[in-house]
């Protein structure tokens, strides 16, 4: 017996562990195109409307580096400014990615990152449930 044919008509519902991996990826691509380096690991959750992206392995041994330095105070500091000011030049494109993959505005994106561990964590809040 033949596999039932899929009309091009009807549209193909994604699993939420889809959706979540489609962020992840595409999330990777930004860090590795825009910050120059992507993470060694990548995963996403979708929560009513809020989506949480976890990157580890995100520095360069050269930011390693600052942060165990003489200073190590003022080191962990220049990783974190320099980082943020780089991830809000990308926030644009940040939200755009959001938005094309969830069919939802990005009303606030929050984030932070360990210089101890290497993650940073990404908290985008939408203008509504994402419905999946």
């Amino acid at each position: 017996m033949a596999a039932p044919k899929i009309s091009s008509t009807s549209p193909i519902q994604k699993t939420r562990g889809q959706w979540e991996a489609e962020i992840s990826e595409a999330l990777t691509r930004f860090e590795k195109e825009f910050m120059g380096r992507g993470p060694t690991e990548a995963k996403s959750y979708i929560l009513d409307d809020l989506v949480l992206v976890r990157l580890k392995g995100i520095l360069t041994q050269a930011e390693y580096h600052l942060t165990r330095s003489e200073d190590p105070a003022r080191g962990r500091e220049l990783v974190k400014q320099m980082r943020l000011e780089l991830l809000e030049r990308g926030r644009p494109m940040l939200e755009a990615i959001i938005g094309q993959l969830l069919g939802r505005k990005v009303v606030s994106l929050h984030t932070d990152l360990s210089t101890v561990t290497g993650e940073r964590i990404i908290v985008f809040t939408l203008d509504g449930t994402v419905n999946i």
